[in-house]
């Protein structure tokens, strides 16, 4: 495993973008996050990589 991400929630304001979101991505898997505009795509990789204030996560990383 080399991401894994663990019950990710994200609101804006009263908006929320990520409810309760897990994801694990093991060493040489590929991944492609699809879905319609504005259904938080953008926002998941931006929390991934930290860019993103999150208020509970469990994020682990092995490099």
């Amino acid at each position: 495993m080399i991401l894994e991400m663990k019950g990710i929630q994200k609101s804006f304001g009263e908006n929320t973008v990520l409810r309760d979101i897990s994801l694990t991505v093991d060493k040489g898997e590929v991944v492609s996050i699809i879905g319609p505009s504005g259904s938080g795509k953008s926002t998941l990789l931006r929390c991934a990589t930290f860019l993103e204030y999150l208020v509970w996560f469990n994020c682990n990383f092995v490099l």
